[in-house]
C-alpha cells in the first residue's frame, strides 16, 4: 500500500521509471493515478484518496494503486510532458478542454468500454463533453456546474418583483438598479478571468459558439457574439455594469456584489454562495436557473480519468476507472468536494440547500466548445472585450480584430 503523496515532476518522473504501469515485483500490477485537489482542505483530501487506495486494494488483491496527489499549478505543462515521456502516470484527471489536443496526438486511449455497461447512468453532457471524433477518452468522476446568484434585497429595493430569469428581463431591469446606483449585472472582465465565466455564457445563450463547426475558424466574430458583446455595452451605458467593469475579477469577497453595489453574478460556483452569505446575509442570497436567451446554457465540466496510450497494465488500470466512477465512490467524492456526481442513480448523503438548487442547472450544462486551441483562442478574445468596455473598439470591432488573430493561429498550427 502506497500512501497518496504531493510529487512534483522531476519526482513523478523518477517513480515512473521505477514501475509505473508495471509489475511492483511482488506480482502485482501498479496503476499511477495523478489526483488533483479536487477536495479543498488539504487534510481531507489526503484522508479520502488514502481510504480510497485502501478500499481497493481491498477488493483487488493483484492491483497495487498509486494515488499521488499533484497540484493545479503547471498541470498541463506536467501532463503534456509525461504523456510525451511515456512516464508518469496511468490515469489522469482532466477536464474536456484538455483532452482534445491529447487525442489529436494519440498519447490517451479511448474508454468506451469502460461506460459502456452503465452508459445510461452517466449525465448525457458529461459524456458529450468527453467525447473527441466519436470516441469517448474520459470516464467522468465528478461534474461542475455555474448558476446565477443574486442580492434579493437589492432587486426588492429596486422595484423589481421578480427577479430576472432571462437577459432581456436583465437589461429592462438595469435602469431600475442603476437608479439606487446598483449594477444589475457583477460583471468580470479583467483577462485573466475566464470566459467560461464571463462572456462565453451570454455568447451561448445567445445561440453562438467559439468555433465554426469544422474547427478551422472562429465563429465568435457572427452576429450572435456582436450582439452579446453589444449587449454588454448596453448594461454599461445605462449603469448596469460595474464602474470597474474592464479590470474586475470574481471574486466574491472585497467584490462590488459583496458590497451591495452589484445584484448578480451570471456565473458563479456554489462556492461563491457562502461568500456572497456571509457579506449580506444568507436570507438576501438567491440562486436561480441559468439566464435564458435563445436557449439556457450553463458552464459546467466532467472532471474525468483518462487512460494515457502508454499504460503497460490496461486491464487493471480499467479496473481502477470503474471503481472511482462507482455510484459509491462519486457520490462520497461529491458530498467531500461539493462538486456534482456525473451520474444520476447517484445520492448525494446530507447535500445541502445551495448544492440542491445549484443541481437544478446541471440539465443545461456545456463544456464550452472543446478545441485543441481552445485555451489560446480564450486569450485573444479576453483582451478586446476588455478593449470594448473601456470604450476603445465598438464591438464588431473588437470580435473582428480578436477573430483576425485567432483564425492566424488556428492556420499556423495545421
Amino acid at each position: 500500500m502506497k500512501k497518496a503523496a504531493a510529487v512534483g515532476l522531476v519526482a513523478a518522473l523518477s517513480l515512473a521509471a521505477a514501475g509505473c504501469g508495471s509489475d511492483s515485483g511482488s506480482g502485482k500490477s501498479t496503476v499511477t493515478l495523478w489526483m488533483y485537489p479536487v477536495i479543498g482542505d488539504q487534510a481531507k483530501n489526503l484522508a479520502f484518496w488514502g481510504k480510497i487506495e485502501k478500499d481497493f486494494e481491498a477488493k483487488n488483491a493483484a492491483i497495487d494503486l498509486k494515488i499521488d496527489q499533484q497540484p493545479w499549478e503547471g498541470r498541463q505543462e506536467k501532463v503534456t510532458t509525461a504523456l510525451v515521456s511515456k512516464k508518469g502516470f496511468d490515469l489522469v484527471v482532466l477536464g474536456p478542454d484538455q483532452i482534445p489536443q491529447y487525442a489529436q496526438q494519440g498519447t490517451v486511449e479511448p474508454v468506451d468500454d469502460i461506460v459502456a455497461p452503465v452508459k445510461a447512468s452517466f449525465l448525457p453532457n458529461s459524456l458529450t463533453a468527453l467525447t473527441v471524433s466519436g470516441k469517448l477518452y474520459g470516464v467522468p468522476i465528478y461534474q461542475t456546474i455555474t448558476a446565477p446568484i443574486y442580492n434579493k434585497k437589492l432587486f426588492a429595493e429596486a422595484g423589481v418583483e421578480k427577479v430576472p430569469e432571462t437577459l432581456a428581463e436583465l437589461k429592462e431591469a438595469a435602469p431600475k438598479l442603476a437608479a439606487k446606483k446598483v449594477a444589475v449585472l457583477d460583471y468580470p472582465g479583467k483577462p485573466e478571468v475566464s470566459l467560461n465565466q464571463s462572456f462565453y455564457p451570454i455568447l451561448w445563450a445567445n445561440g453562438g459558439s467559439v468555433f465554426a463547426p469544422d474547427g478551422k475558424t472562429v465563429a465568435f466574430n457572427g452576429a450572435e457574439g456582436v450582439a452579446s458583446l453589444q449587449y454588454l455595452l448596453d448594461l454599461k451605458a445605462v449603469g448596469g455594469l460595474p464602474e470597474n467593469t474592464a479590470s474586475k475579477s470574481n471574486d466574491i469577497e472585497g467584490g462590488p456584489l459583496a458590497a451591495g453595489k452589484t445584484a448578480l453574478y451570471h456565473a458563479a460556483t456554489a462556492g461563491m454562495v457562502d461568500q456572497l452569505a456571509a457579506a449580506i446575509g444568507a436570507e438576501n442570497v438567491g440562486i436561480g436557473l441559468p439566464l435564458e436567451g435563445s436557449k439556457r446554457v450553463a458552464f459546467g465540466i466532467p472532471g474525468a480519468l483518462v487512460l494515457a496510450k502508454h499504460t503497460e497494465n490496461k486491464d487493471a488500470a480499467k479496473k481502477v476507472a470503474t471503481f472511482l466512477s462507482s455510484p459509491e465512490v462519486t457520490a462520497a467524492l461529491a458530498k467531500e468536494s461539493g462538486f456534482f456526481p456525473a451520474r444520476t442513480d447517484v445520492t448525494v448523503p446530507d447535500q445541502s440547500e445551495t448544492s440542491k438548487e445549484f443541481a437544478k442547472s446541471l440539465q443545461y450544462a456545456f463544456p464550452g466548445d472543446t478545441h485543441p486551441k481552445a485555451r489560446q483562442v480564450m486569450g485573444l478574445i479576453g483582451p478586446h472585450i476588455q478593449a470594448a468596455l473601456l470604450g476603445k473598439e465598438d464591438a464588431k470591432t473588437a470580435l473582428d480584430a480578436a477573430a483576425k488573430e485567432a483564425n492566424t493561429l488556428l492556420s499556423s498550427s495545421g
